[in-house]
């Protein structure tokens, strides 16, 4: 049986729920409540996905509506979020870098995750804030030093999409440009609408797009990936212990602003990304307000 996961309500208010289709392909909404208060690292770790599958089967999930709910962050707020640069040759080359021997590893604060339709706030000092649609692994068990790829597959739970937002300025240039400084402002991580589960998707074969006020940025398929989901669980093992419930961003394709072929996000704008199989996200961004109070509320 074919299902997706998704967290819905409001902010730190998401209950979760199991999306499956009837023979007419109309959705059904499902509660998981009577299996776990949450979509998170506990509930994946102790085969939520299949536990889940047999629930259905047996009848044990009560039906919902969920008209007028928010769509939260299908994945409840992870441990870590673990991300891989210029995992695309073509991004790489319009980032003016050389594609990497190995995968470049950074990471990104677990508080800039939000969810995929949630108005997006661009810094008060930002000039060159850039969309970057990627493919997000979710983790269901721990890994430590794998053996191998096929050991790296079997801690995968599922999938999501995922917009890596970046401040160019914050990132890059200069002495004090870093990556950490550009990639952890507030709701730069929006990741949804859905996780789907690993065994329902070909992950090395899924068409990935973004728009900007309808235009098509970036259209390509994680086929053009450097190093695949595999290698890079696999290869993150070796460095650091993942988790069940951490998010793995794996790259973006290229047709980012950085490009210097689009302009980069204004206020009003609005930025759509979808991925094969993943369901589509749409932000429109904002002039984030200054004071802590009010960064506080984006």
């Amino acid at each position: 049986m074919n299902m997706k996961f998704a967290r819905l309500g409001t902010p730190g208010n998401e209950k979760p729920v199991v999306i499956t289709q009837d023979a007419g392909q109309a959705e059904k909404y499902f509660s998981l409540v009577p299996l776990t208060k949450d979509v998170n690292g506990e509930f994946l770790a102790a085969d939520g996905i299949a536990r889940t599958r047999e629930a259905l089967a047996a009848g044990d999930l009560p039906r919902i509506s969920v008209e007028g709910l928010r769509i939260g962050s299908p994945i409840a707020r992870p441990g870590n979020v673990v991300c891989i640069g210029l995992n695309y040759t073509a991004h790489a080359a319009e980032s003016g870098a050389t594609p990497p021997e190995a995968p470049v590893v950074f990471l990104k604060p677990s508080n800039t995750v939000s969810g995929p339709f949630d108005a997006a706030p661009i810094p008060p000092s930002s000039e060159k804030y850039d969309w970057e649609v990627e493919l997000g692994i979710v983790i269901a068990r721990e890994a430590s030093y794998l053996s191998g790829t096929d050991e790296a597959a079997e801690c995968i739970a599922g999938y999501v999409v995922a917009n890596d937002l970046s401040e160019r300025d914050y990132q890059l240039p200069g002495a004090a440009g870093q990556w950490t400084k550009g990639k952890s402002l507030p709701k730069s991580t929006p990741l949804g609408p859905w996780l789907v589960p690993a065994d329902q998707l070909d992950a090395g074969n899924l068409g990935l797009r973004t728009w900007v006020n309808g235009e098509i940025r970036q259209s390509s398929n994680t086929s053009d990936m450097i190093f695949d989901v595999r290698t890079i669980v696999h290869h993150l093992s070796q460095f650091m212990v993942l988790e069940p419930g951490d998010v793995i961003l794996t790259g973006t394709p290229e047709g980012v602003a950085l490009s210097g072929r689009f302009p980069y996000i204004q206020s009003g704008d609005v930025v759509e990304l979808e991925v094969d199989g993943l369901g589509r996200q749409r932000q429109e961004f904002h002039e984030a307000r200054t004071g802590s109070l009010a960064a506080a509320a984006g």
